[in-house]
């Protein structure tokens, strides 16, 4: 028998019937297939699963949809606007900021909540606010200079 939810995503109001135990994560691919929101270890040690619930960075593969009941989510595909990147997504591509791009979501969604709460973060902080993110490509150092850069835009 589903539970009954109802959910803001990128704007949009989703009403469904869910599973219990239906991860946040699932539901956002398999139901709203919104599959920017990647799943790379089901454990909420490397961060791909990102996303924005109630403005703040939540793992969505540690979080069951019915938690999320009443929520306003966005995830990566809700940054743009208007067909614009988001000034994150823009100094991620121009940074080099990415390489396979798996993580690239989660970091991204990761990044925003940082600037959000600290629009001009140092190195060490933006590092920090990464930990719970992994990358196995790039080794950080485009990643970082891409939120250094957005945050410069921005501010």
């Amino acid at each position: 028998m589903g539970i009954p939810i109802t959910v803001q995503v990128n704007g949009v109001s989703h009403s469904h019937e869910v599973e219990p135990r239906l991860l946040l994560a699932h539901y956002l691919r398999d139901v709203l297939r919104l599959t920017g929101t990647h799943i790379g270890c089901d454990t909420s040690s490397c961060g791909a699963c990102t996303i924005l619930v109630d403005g703040k960075a939540v793992k969505s593969c540690t979080m069951l949809a019915v938690q999320a009941d009443g929520a306003e989510i966005t995830t990566i595909e809700g940054l743009a606007s208007n067909g614009e990147l988001h000034p994150l997504q823009k100094s991620f591509n121009e940074e080099h900021g990415l390489q396979c791009g798996f993580c690239t979501p989660g970091m991204i969604m990761t990044a925003t909540d940082l600037l959000a709460n600290n629009p001009s973060p140092s190195e060490q902080e933006i590092r920090h606010a990464l930990e719970g993110n992994y990358c196995r490509c790039t080794g950080y150092h485009n990643i970082v200079k891409a939120i250094q850069n957005a945050a410069n835009t921005q501010g």
